[in-house]
């Protein structure tokens, strides 16, 4: 496994700690379908949570968050939509979060949860 992946891995793990901390459900881990993947699908009470994690070991080229674009929300959106006609749960309402996760060379990493991106 290449070193990105391993860190992408990583920080998938360190944000599915996180997601689960705050006493959500993780439905799923790197879900797939023919229109891509998402990184984490989750239930935030009654609602449906898509979330991509984006992960950095350093911020030379700016924060994690900033690598999701506006196709990739876009994407993100038909992910939801293709998960829920698949899975037939209800929810009460879906969005999209990023959680930006930064790999500092010491210490502990830190989440940066940015909800509702659009």
């Amino acid at each position: 496994m290449s070193a990105t992946r391993e860190v992408g891995r990583y920080g998938e793990d360190v944000a599915a700690r996180w997601v689960e901390e705050r006493g959500w459900a993780v439905l799923a881990r790197n879900w797939r379908c023919e229109h891509g993947e998402v990184d984490l699908v989750a239930r935030d009470g009654p609602d449906l949570v898509v979330i991509e994690v984006k992960t950095r070991r350093s911020q030379a080229y700016g924060p994690p968050q900033e690598a999701v674009t506006r196709a990739k929300v876009e994407r993100l959106r038909r992910l939801a939509a293709a998960w829920l006609s698949r899975d037939g749960s209800r929810c009460r309402d879906v969005r999209v979060d990023v959680l930006a996760v930064s790999l500092p060379r010491a210490g502990a990493a830190r989440v940066e949860h940015v909800r509702g991106v659009s």
